[in-house]
């Protein structure tokens, strides 16, 4: 689930602009990034920005910050609404104070760390609707299934159980994660979302429970853990069937004492914090223990939610098909087209396997590349139904994906790259993890490459 948040990033490092949009972008609903203070301007004149990342210094050899407290001045003038967050790669305190006098809302210093910055923008821009219209106006659905869902989510959001989400890959499970926390009394704390199928073995620990200066060889400061960042709300563990059985162990440690100790610490840290997970493993193999502990499982599944599949409420269909259609002719400024009872029932009868996430991305590509007054089957680009088996067939052989014969004008480099990320996507479902491990990529090139290619 995305916070519906609208920011702006402006920087003139293009690594540090890209790095921070690739970030925020899987937590929030719109992420611009502008180069320079004019270019902000500009943008700024027909886009409300809810919170704005502030770099300082944007002309060569200048330390200063005065290009930034300009900005920030023409921001608190013209744009009072908008929160400021003032960052810089200099840790200057003067600078800080004036740029807080100004009207910053916060200050951060690059590099910064993740997940404080995500806490910071959360706190920020973080409204508290009422459970029952955060449920309804996010997961949508009339159909039984969802709404069974919905009264469900109203049901246990307001007490502290653990819940686990359960369902396949793309039925939005982090949506759901996030309507729980909404309707909860934690709402305006923060929501800290962790990929755990993201997170390498080696760095788990300092990851979660964070670790203190001096403690490796690159530890230069004390870094703050996931846990201790959602102190007081709500700690997300997406993929957790992605976790190893040693890091299984760790974390059922830091649960059952509700507490956490950092590395290079000899001193433990209390966390209060309520643990939703999710994970698209089937319930066999969640208790089978050669995969998962049981005892970590009877701390996490107090209440065990099922999110159906697109397929077990295939009614709801033409509804998402209009939302996402309207989000993205939106989105990118793009006439609307007529959707015809036609094409509506072909949708309907596709399989659906990457389930909403499918559907969406292919009413994003509809949107982008439509050319006629009306929707075709075609615009949607669903030439054919990934095998059943996709989603564990992590083991296919790279070459059978490119081995295909490509149409003579298709054999660019760049083109066949982008072919190939898209069939391993459509092999593995839309499963990241599994998509990156069959490219032989890490996630994050993974992530660098959609973006590259706009997929």
């Amino acid at each position: 689930m995305l916070h519906t948040a609208k920011l702006l990033i402006i920087d003139d490092d293009l690594d540090v602009a890209t790095a921070a949009r690739l970030l925020l972008q899987r937590h929030f609903s719109e992420v611009r990034v502008a180069h320079s203070p004019d270019e902000a301007r500009a943008l700024l004149s027909s886009y409300r920005a809810d919170c704005i990342l502030l770099d300082f210094n944007f002309s060569k050899g200048y330390t200063d910050g005065a290009e930034g407290l300009a900005m920030l001045k023409y921001l608190q003038e013209q744009h009072p609404k908008s929160k400021v967050i003032a960052m810089t790669a200099y840790a200057d305190v003067p600078l800080a104070v004036a740029a807080l006098k100004l009207g910053a809302a916060d200050f951060i210093t690059k590099p910064w760390d993740n997940a404080r910055l995500l806490a910071m923008i959360t706190s920020l821009t973080l409204q508290a609707p009422s459970p029952k219209a955060f449920a309804s106006n996010t997961l949508l659905g009339d159909s039984r299934a969802m709404q069974a869902l919905r009264n469900m989510i109203n049901s246990i959001a307001p007490t502290e159980a653990n819940v686990l989400i359960l369902g396949e890959n793309g039925v939005g499970k982090e949506l759901v994660a996030q309507a729980i926390h909404q309707g909860s009394p934690r709402r305006q704390a923060p929501f800290m979302a962790v990929d755990m199928g993201a997170l390498p073995e080696s760095t788990l620990e300092s990851e979660l429970f964070g670790y203190k200066k001096g403690a490796f060889t690159d530890a230069r400061t004390d870094k703050q853990g996931r846990f201790q960042a959602a102190q007081g709300g709500v700690i997300f563990l997406d993929e957790i069937g992605n976790l190893p059985l040693a890091g299984q162990a760790k974390l059922l440690a830091a649960l059952e004492r509700r507490e956490v100790t950092p590395i290079g610490s000899n001193q433990s840290e209390k966390i209060q914090v309520r643990v939703v997970s999710a994970t698209n493993l089937s319930e066999l193999d969640l208790y089978n223990p050669a995969r998962f502990r049981t005892d970590l499982l009877f701390r996490l599944n107090t209440i065990v939610l099922r999110v159906p599949a697109l397929r077990e409420h295939a009614e709801d269909i033409p509804l998402l098909l209009n939302h996402y259609l309207q989000h993205y002719q939106q989105s990118y400024q793009k006439p609307a087209r007529h959707l015809h009872e036609s094409v509506i029932q072909e949708l309907c009868q596709y399989t659906w396997r990457g389930n909403i996430r499918e559907l969406k991305h292919a009413c994003e590509r509809a949107v982008i590349l439509g050319t006629e007054d009306a929707y075709s089957v075609q615009d949607f680009g669903l030439g054919f139904n990934p095998p059943s088996t996709a989603n564990t067939n992590a083991n296919t052989n790279i070459s059978a994906i490119i081995s295909k014969p490509q149409p003579t004008d298709q054999l660019r480099l760049e083109t066949i790259e982008k072919n190939t990320i898209q069939n391993a996507l459509n092999q593995t479902a839309g499963n990241m993890s599994a998509a990156a491990k069959l490219l032989g990529l890490s996630r994050a090139a993974l992530y660098r490459k959609l973006e590259k290619h706009g997929i």
